[in-house]
């Protein structure tokens, strides 16, 4: 089959390379999965640069997040997990259209794909195979950070870092699905338009203006009510100073490069919370959270209150230059991979 491979780390478009190798056999507790498109995250950049807290072996083909149909059924899949609600691997066949994250090194940037059972779902049928591609990952990790972890109410102000990103434009939709007043932060002029369109209530442009004083100007002396920061360093320092009273701020990642060293007395003395989020471990460890926010993300698909902002559609051959787009900050919402034509052997 096609697929792409790193042999070395370094920057993905210095190290990825089209081969042609051998299809992966499914293994026990896995889905084979032809993959129809692949979303392309961050973590493949960190990955590739050997940052990500998960190595795998080299070589290996990169690709986190899939959308495909199921090729054959691994022992023990259709076990399903305890409370799973409306997802997860439960009632898997052959055929079904999936989304889900593949199991590294055997990747999504191929033709073919290993996916634990734990980590496949349904794909939404009112979301196109590239939108379905970028439904996982991010929205559920906005879903369960918001839900979850934040509490987000109704009529609460919502502050998100980098919202026209994959993760962010998703926080900024389930934010406003949730009811919540959505305060989006971007880079650049240029990806006003990405913030916009995922429905936030207010813009801010961090590179034109002071983002505290900004921020200040919208909420007042009340402060924001939760957090979203994917960003981490500076992004999460200005958060600290707009933060409300008993105010959430969600860690999600430092895409921004600086890991922050909270003042744990400024947290005190202000009486807000630092609340970190791994979702990943979700899927393991408390499937039933993943399974449910599925459930929940899909319906809210359906009736057309969220969809996954996929920027760009890009030929198999140019996965790399994607990535590299994604590394440097220069993408909005999601840029998608399509698959190769050519038959997997």
């Amino acid at each position: 089959m096609r697929a792409w491979q790193i042999a070395r780390l370094g920057e993905p478009v210095d190290v990825m390379s089209l081969v042609e190798t051998e299809a992966p056999s499914v293994a026990s507790g896995h889905v084979l999965v032809e993959v129809a498109a692949a979303a392309l995250n961050f973590p493949d950049v960190l990955m590739a640069r050997g940052l990500y807290q998960v190595q795998p072996p080299l070589p290996y083909i990169p690709g986190v997040e899939v959308c495909g149909t199921v090729v054959e059924v691994g022992e023990g899949v259709n076990a399903g997990f305890p409370g799973a609600v409306g997802g997860g691997s439960a009632g898997i066949a052959v055929g079904d259209r999936v989304v889900g994250t593949p199991a590294v090194p055997n990747g999504g940037l191929a033709q073919r794909t290993l996916i634990p059972g734990w980590a496949v779902f349904h794909a939404p049928e009112s979301l196109d195979d590239a939108q379905a591609a970028a439904f996982t990952i991010g929205y559920q990790t906005a879903y369960v950070g918001l839900v979850r972890r934040a509490g987000l109410q109704p009529g609460q102000t919502l502050l998100v870092h980098a919202a026209s990103g994959g993760v962010g434009s998703a926080a900024v939709q389930v934010g406003k699905a949730l009811g919540a007043i959505v305060i989006a932060v971007v880079g650049s002029a240029e990806k006003v338009s990405a913030a916009t369109e995922s429905g936030a209530d207010h813009v801010i442009d961090r590179s034109a203006v002071d983002l505290v004083s900004t921020v200040k100007a919208i909420v007042g002396s009340a402060g924001v009510d939760v957090v979203f920061d994917p960003v981490g360093g500076a992004a999460y320092d200005a958060s600290t100073k707009v933060i409300a009273f008993e105010g959430r701020i969600i860690v999600v990642g430092f895409a921004g490069g600086r890991i922050s060293a909270p003042a744990l007395s400024h947290a005190l003395v202000k009486n807000y919370s630092i609340v970190g989020l791994h979702w990943g471990l979700y899927l393991q460890r408390n499937h039933a959270v993943a399974a449910e926010a599925h459930a929940r993300l899909s319906t809210w698909a359906a009736e057309g209150i969220i969809r996954p902002l996929v920027s760009e559609r890009l030929a198999f051959e140019d996965a790399a230059k994607g990535l590299e787009r994604v590394g440097a900050g220069r993408s909005t919402g999601r840029i998608v991979v399509l698959a190769p034509t050519s038959t997997p052997t």
